[in-house]
């Protein structure tokens, strides 16, 4: 175990998938365990299940004001780059209430026609063809797609923008970006979002966006949050394209992931895949929920110890960094039996992919949840069976657990 903290910093670690036997051996020996850091100050691994739910519900000890991710920020960094995700109460509070609207369960319930038209539309663009790359031409489609449906932006502009959220996500993937965080200089963009340039490109999109719904309001996600809440709150332009960076970074590559390690579950279990016609929506509810446990695509969120605490007999000083590993949670075996079997029908499971029951769940949970399940509806209404068809690449990242290419061989019906 004495080389665990190389593993768990590494970007290059997670080449091969997720340490799960790192993990395991964490969860048994050492459940509150220091990791040093080639670059850091070291941080506080957390990997049980029930540790990582109490940091969650008590944002007055583990904080997200001074970042989200494993790496050092000044105050200044943290305050130019804050977003919603490095909020605590009462200004995160006031700002979900403001942005969460459109992602409550009644108004993503509305989106299902339109989200069922536009996984047929991306099954029907395949052109009947048996070979081809998923992560491209399906499970990276969709939640595009439905990202310009929601924002009501032109199809033209949709490519161009999920390449800069990736290239943002996938900050440390030389593939996505020229501005690799642990391998060029990038101090010059560290008052920006995920240290890049491309944060810029962003902004000024979203600013465009904004004064155009200003002089022609439409019914779309931009011009909701424009509009007061009912007591007359509205959110200034920062923090709308802040949220608008967000969307298009954090919540299109994410159930992107998602949607390919679901595709690989299927390409594993045939069965699986041939019964989804006969699953009925609460069935098909429970297996999307396993494939999120199953996938845990963000695999952490860090926290800063705002008081001197003590967990598991390990004393925590006030201003240490906490990383809540939510990829060793999801597999705690004491809190879900078999964790390494993959049960479709598993319950109950309240895993932790959206970041559990706490003030920082997933904005975006119920439209991922409706995403995925739609899409693997219509993928097996139009295929029979999904196989590999080539060799699988995997994002370089210790922060987001995904497959970048999965090379497939479908059967269509």
């Amino acid at each position: 175990m004495e080389n665990f903290a190389a593993t768990l910093t590494s970007h290059d670690a997670y080449l091969n998938g997720v340490p799960h036997e790192i993990f395991k051996e964490l969860r048994a020996h050492q459940p509150v365990a220091w990791t040093e850091e080639p670059d850091g100050r070291g941080f506080w691994s957390i990997t049980k299940y029930d540790d990582v739910l109490y940091a969650s519900r008590h944002a007055e000890i583990f904080s997200s004001r001074q970042g989200i991710r494993m790496e050092d920020m000044s105050e200044e960094e943290t305050e130019a780059r804050r977003t919603l995700m490095e909020m605590d109460s009462p200004e995160h509070t006031r700002l979900r209430r403001l942005v969460a609207r459109p992602f409550t369960p009644r108004a993503v319930a509305d989106y299902e026609d339109a989200i069922r038209e536009l996984s047929r539309e991306v099954l029907a663009n395949l052109g009947g063809a048996e070979e081809f790359d998923f992560v491209k031409l399906v499970a990276r489609e969709l939640p595009m797609k439905m990202l310009g449906r929601l924002l009501g932006l032109p199809d033209e502009d949709l490519d161009w923008l999920v390449s800069r959220g990736d290239a943002l996500i996938g900050n440390t993937d030389p593939e996505f970006t020229d501005y690799v965080v642990d391998q060029t200089d990038t101090s010059a963009y560290r008052l920006l979002p995920f240290r890049s340039p491309v944060a810029l490109e962003l902004f000024e999109y979203a600013q465009a966006a904004l004064d155009a719904r200003r002089l022609n309001p439409t019914h779309d996600v931009i011009t909701a949050l424009l509009q007061p809440n009912n007591e007359g709150d509205s959110l200034d332009d920062t923090a709308l394209k802040n949220f608008f960076t967000l969307m298009v970074a954090a919540g299109n590559d994410t159930t992107r992931y998602t949607m390919v390690a679901g595709a690989q579950v299927f390409i594993e279990r045939p069965e699986l895949f041939a019964s989804i016609p006969s699953l009925d929506v609460a069935q098909m509810k429970s297996l999307v929920d396993e494939i999120l446990r199953w996938s845990t695509t963000t695999m952490h969120f860090r926290r800063t110890v705002t008081e001197d605490t003590e967990l598991r007999g390990q004393q925590l000083k006030k201003g240490d960094k906490v990383v809540l590993w939510y990829a060793s949670a999801n597999y705690d075996e004491e809190h879900f039996e078999n964790p390494y079997e993959f049960v479709p029908d598993r319950t109950p499971n309240d895993h932790t992919a959206f970041g559990l029951h706490s003030a920082h769940l997933c904005l975006g949970a119920h439209l991922a949840r409706l995403e995925l399940r739609v899409m693997f509806e219509e993928m097996a209404r139009a295929w029979s069976s999904i196989e590999l068809a080539g060799p699988t690449e995997r994002l370089r990242s210790n922060f987001i657990s995904g497959t970048k290419r999965l090379p497939i061989l479908v059967t269509w019906r």
